[in-house]
C-alpha cells in the first residue's frame, strides 16, 4: 500500500470546517430571514446576499481542500482519486456560479448535481478490493457510505418536491460527503502505523 503523506489529513480535516462553518456565518449574517430547515446552501451564496462572500469562500476553500487531498491519497484506486478530484473542482465551480437571490440557475443546480455525483461515488470508486486495506477503503464501509449518500439525496428530491426540510437534508449529505475524506485519511495514517504489511511467502518465512 502507497503511504499517505500527512499533510493529507490537514487539507481533509479543513474540507468540513470551511464548508460548516460557511453555512453558519453566512447564515448568521442572512439574519432571521434565513430558514436553514427550508432553505438550501445555494441560497446563502446567491448574489446580494449579505453572506455570500463568507459561503463563497467556504465553497472554494472545500474544492481546494478535495482536490489536495485527492491529490496526496495514494493509497485509493485512480478511479477514485480521480473523482474526489472532480467533486473539488465542481465545488469551485459551484462558487463561481452563485444562482440568483430568487429563482433557480439551470447552471449552478447542474453543476452541483455532478459535484454530488463525483462526491458520492468515489468512495466506492477509490475502496481496494486486491486485499488487506485500511478501514476507509475497504468494500463494504465505501458501499455504505454511498449507500447513505444516496438514501440522503433521495430524501432531498423528495422534500424538494414537497417544499419540505431540504435545507436539513442538504446539509446532512454535504456534511458526510466532506467528512468521508477526512475519515479514509485517518484510516490510511493508523493503518499505516500500525505497520501492516502483506504476509511471507514460503521462501521469506523459511
Amino acid at each position: 500500500m502507497r503511504r499517505v503523506p500527512r499533510w493529507a489529513l490537514i487539507s481533509s480535516g479543513c474540507a468540513p470546517v470551511l464548508l460548516i462553518g460557511g453555512w453558519t456565518i453566512a447564515g448568521l449574517l442572512h439574519g432571521p430571514g434565513y430558514d436553514p430547515v427550508t432553505q438550501t446552501i445555494s441560497v446563502l451564496a446567491a448574489y446580494g446576499a449579505p453572506g455570500a462572500w463568507v459561503m463563497t469562500g467556504g465553497l472554494f476553500g472545500l474544492g481546494v481542500c478535495h482536490l489536495v487531498t485527492a491529490w496526496g491519497l495514494r493509497a485509493a484506486a485512480l478511479a477514485g482519486r480521480v473523482a474526489l478530484a472532480a467533486g473539488g473542482v465542481t465545488a469551485l465551480v459551484v462558487a463561481l456560479l452563485p444562482p440568483p437571490l430568487s429563482g433557480g440557475s439551470l447552471r449552478h443546480g447542474s453543476v452541483a448535481a455532478a459535484g454530488f455525483a463525483f462526491l458520492a461515488l468515489w468512495p466506492v470508486l477509490a475502496a481496494d478490493r486486491a486485499g488487506p486495506a485500511p478501514w476507509g477503503l475497504r468494500p463494504v464501509p465505501a458501499v455504505g457510505v454511498t449507500a447513505l449518500m444516496g438514501l440522503g439525496a433521495g430524501w432531498f428530491l423528495v422534500d424538494m418536491q414537497r417544499h419540505g426540510a431540504v435545507g436539513v437534508a442538504e446539509r446532512l449529505v454535504t456534511c458526510l460527503q466532506s467528512v468521508w475524506p477526512l475519515v479514509v485519511v485517518v484510516s490510511c495514517l493508523l493503518y499505516g502505523k500500525g505497520g501492516h504489511r502483506p504476509p511471507k511467502g514460503p521462501a521469506s518465512a523459511s
